[in-house]
């Protein structure tokens, strides 16, 4: 494949707070029909969400708080923030530790609440929510602490959102989880979650979801997580990405790709190509192809930003084909975009 034009900085969108350290803490939805994009990024107890126009003329900024059932104001810190977009609707989805939020997609409506359930007595293990990922066609999954994943069924409109099944196949904490990005009817997982052991399950959805195969870690936490075209992409703590073929556990690829722990990883997936963020300060984009005669998965190194001195903590593709990209960085107070000239 051809060197892909190189990006270059475009003017960063300035938020109110700066990004908490946390994994995939960037969330990025396009509203074509509106020519809006909207960013979410944790800080704290707040998600700070800004609406951008597509011709950088217009924003406007909105505040989420993290919300407890019979309390005025809330100190739970709040663990990711994502879209997910079904077939029938956008929605955003709040995690805390004490449960789990679910927005209209512009923030301005709470649809839904579920309150994690807390231990009578304090107990040394934390509790939260974490990992988030709509699944085809009207479901939404979410990961816990104890290493469950709640599976909500989701209506084509209103609240009446139910928790449908709650899958218990990881022993440790959810840390990412990805739907089949690429669109394909024809693969049959479309659900990849991890943990913090490393370990990944790969899941087929329905009424009720199935587990096909369990990839064993390597005592190396995955901290995000990517499903494209039967093949999962996984970021580790060591900085290496791993490929492996979802339905057989295959190891396709092993990529040292950064000099610290990978925060983000990105799949834009019309066009193949992956983008990855860690604490060195780099954001990379490679490009995936795949062979088919052979059933293997290439991967070739594109491009190089450096973000001086940022522990970066989110990045996310603006679009479908990875024309645009966002990163968002420990106490920084703004979402930094790059964008094909």
């Amino acid at each position: 494949m051809a060197r892909i034009t190189m990006y270059h900085k475009e003017k960063s969108l300035q938020i109110k707070n700066s990004a908490s350290a946390l994994y995939n803490n960037l969330g990025v939805l396009r509203i074509a029909p509106k020519q809006l994009t909207y960013f979410t990024v944790v800080h704290a107890n707040v998600v700070n969400m800004v609406s951008a126009s597509w011709d950088g003329l217009n924003y406007s900024h909105r505040q989420l708080q993290s919300k407890e059932p019979n309390v005025a104001t809330s100190t739970s810190l709040i663990m990711q923030a994502a879209f997910c977009a079904l077939p029938s609707r956008d929605l955003l989805v709040v995690t805390s530790q004490k449960g789990i939020q679910i927005y209209e997609s512009d923030g301005s409506i709470m649809v839904y609440w579920h309150a994690l359930e807390t231990p009578e007595t304090p107990t040394e293990t934390a509790v939260f929510a974490r990992g988030i990922s709509a699944v085809w066609e009207n479901y939404i999954c979410v990961g816990v602490s104890s290493g469950a994943i709640l599976v909500f069924d989701i209506p084509s409109k209103g609240s009446n959102i139910t928790l449908s099944e709650v899958l218990e196949e990881h022993n440790e904490s959810i840390t990412d989880m990805a739907p089949e990005c690429s669109g394909s009817q024809e693969c049959i997982a479309n659900l990849v979650t991890a943990d913090d052991g490393g370990n990944l399950c790969l899941w087929k959805s329905g009424e009720e979801f199935q587990v096909l195969n369990k990839i064993p870690g390597f005592d190396m936490s995955c901290s995000s997580v990517k499903l494209w075209k039967g093949t999962v992409v996984a970021g580790y703590g060591s900085g290496q990405i791993r490929l492996y073929e979802a339905v057989t556990g295959i190891l396709h690829a092993e990529v040292n790709a950064h000099a610290r722990w990978i925060y983000s990883l990105d799949i834009a997936p019309f066009s193949g190509l992956l983008l990855s963020a860690a604490e060195d300060s780099l954001v990379r984009v490679w490009h995936l192809s795949m062979t088919p005669e052979t059933n293997t998965v290439e991967v070739a190194h594109l491009h190089n930003e450096c973000v001086t001195d940022t522990q970066i903590c989110g990045a996310k593709f603006c679009d479908g084909d990875g024309y645009a990209f966002a990163v968002t960085g420990y106490d920084l107070s703004e979402i930094i975009r790059y964008v094909q000239p």
